[in-house]
């Protein structure tokens, strides 16, 4: 089964439970647009010639958004796949976007940064001059392969080609924040998975009914994946909420340590040295999909699509899953897992943070003002007045702590972090009550899709595109 038959079969499994026409349907699921482009570019003296895509899955609300990765794996159907999941992803944590992803078949690792820069500034003159990027039509983002430096490459170059464009700034999102990003938005989809874990672990029921009971604190992890989202998920748990790390999966194998491992330390290892073989205090294991398979409370997914599946879903020895990459578990193996009682908490909702972040980022870069910038000090003003009042009515002075946490006015990163708490928090809560209350939704997958499906619907039916 392929990545992008997993993901139809998913939504398929939700339609099911759904009153909606075969028709429409079939709209819903299908991809609206592929654009792949062949391109020379000229490396060393030498002509090479690099494969990419762009697939629009959804424009019922514009404009389309979605990340663009950098990988030898990058194919047609992972990025229409992809593509999809965007547009239900979107949809679930009422971000007003369709759905598009984007890639290059290419291996970073063996191109120099001048290489890497010339590549993709004329992958981005493709995409534009063939209407796949714009800010308002088609908006990328970073994904596996691609970072701050990629977008900020990109963005100067859609900038080039349209200068008229006002809004260019908002081609892409993702950027550094010298170049109109938005703070929070480099760790914004682990800091969601962690606000997303966070918000189960408050309903103590569901906690239960996945074999675990209390709170974050002192849970066993492993980790397989410690890039952007797997290491900013991770760090921000261990130092937040007392989580253990107990070992950790990498493409050159698995290192273990029931006591817990030091996320950061194992990252700065990792930059060092490239890889997680070598690393003291912890037992290495050559084999890192074997580690999958480790008794833990917690699984933590956050690389590749489809790491779990009808092979090895027999023997995950999780609790919950927690879903941080897109499409780690097959359909097969979800239901494998829901067989053996496995909770998981699937992509569409604990993957969302980038996009809830990237959507702020278009906001800010559309009205061309920094968050905060209007209300920050009147915010710090009522702060002192509040401080002030309670002193003079009490006799006492307030400490130094408790006064500079009430006179301190929100900044961006504490309105982006507010505003990304919020959006999972009310996702969370409309998935449970779904699962609760439907009684042909059993599990969070499910009723993850019935949510964005239904949305999708009443766009489509509010336009009158159907």
């Amino acid at each position: 089964m392929s990545f992008k038959q997993s993901v139809d079969f998913m939504i398929n499994k939700a339609l099911s439970v759904l009153d909606v026409s075969k028709g429409l349907a079939e709209a819903i699921k299908g991809c609206n647009a592929i654009l792949e482009v062949r391109f020379p570019v000229e490396i060393d003296g030498k002509v090479e010639v690099f494969t990419g895509w762009r697939a629009t899955h959804s424009t019922h609300r514009l404009p389309a958004k979605g990340g663009i990765r950098y990988a030898t794996s990058v194919n047609l159907d992972e990025v229409e796949a992809l593509a999809a999941l965007m547009t239900y992803k979107c949809a679930l944590v009422d971000v007003p976007f369709g759905g598009s992803k984007g890639g290059l078949n290419i291996d970073p690792s063996k191109y120099s940064r001048e290489h890497m820069e010339k590549i993709t500034r004329r992958f981005t003159r493709e995409l534009a001059t063939k209407g796949f990027l714009s800010p308002a039509t088609n908006v990328p983002a970073p994904d596996l392969g691609t970072g701050q430096r990629e977008m900020a490459w990109m963005v100067d170059t859609y900038k080039h080609l349209f200068p008229e464009d006002i809004n260019y700034i908002a081609s892409v999102t993702g950027k550094p924040t010298n170049l109109g990003g938005v703070m929070g938005r480099l760790e914004a989809t682990g800091r969601g998975l962690a606000f997303g874990l966070r918000e189960f672990f408050r309903h103590s029921t569901d906690v239960r009914a996945a074999g675990l009971d209390g709170e974050l604190e002192g849970k066993r992890f492993v980790v397989q994946g410690l890039g952007n989202v797997g290491f900013n998920a991770s760090s921000i748990m261990s130092d937040e909420d007392g989580i253990k790390v107990t070992a950790i999966i990498e493409k050159d194998g698995a290192i273990v340590n029931d006591l817990g491992l030091d996320v950061k330390a194992v990252h700065e290892y990792m930059l060092e040295s490239g890889g997680v073989e070598g690393f003291p205090d912890a037992k290495y294991h050559r084999d890192g999909s074997k580690v999958l398979e480790k008794e833990c409370d917690i699984l933590m997914p956050a690389a590749f699509e489809s790491v779990i599946n009808k092979e090895n879903a027999v023997r995950i020895n999780a609790k919950i899953i927690a879903e941080a990459a897109n499409g780690p578990v097959t359909f097969e193996a979800d239901g494998i897992l829901r067989e053996r009682g496995i909770v998981c908490i699937p992509d569409a909702f604990l993957n969302a943070g980038g996009v809830i972040v990237s959507y702020f980022e278009w906001v800010r870069n559309l009205s061309h003002m920094r968050f905060g910038r209007m209300e920050k000090r009147l915010d710090e003003l009522r702060g002192v007045q509040t401080v002030r009042a309670f002193e003079e009515l009490t006799g006492k002075k307030i400490p130094t702590q408790i006064r500079q946490e009430l006179t301190h006015g929100a900044d961006e990163l504490d309105l982006v972090n507010s505003g990304l708490d919020d959006s999972m928090r009310l996702a969370f809560q409309q998935i449970r009550s779904v699962k609760e209350l439907n009684p042909k939704v059993s599990d969070y997958r499910t009723a993850a899709f019935v949510i964005s499906i239904e949305k999708i619907v009443s766009s489509y039916l509010d336009s009158g595109v159907y």
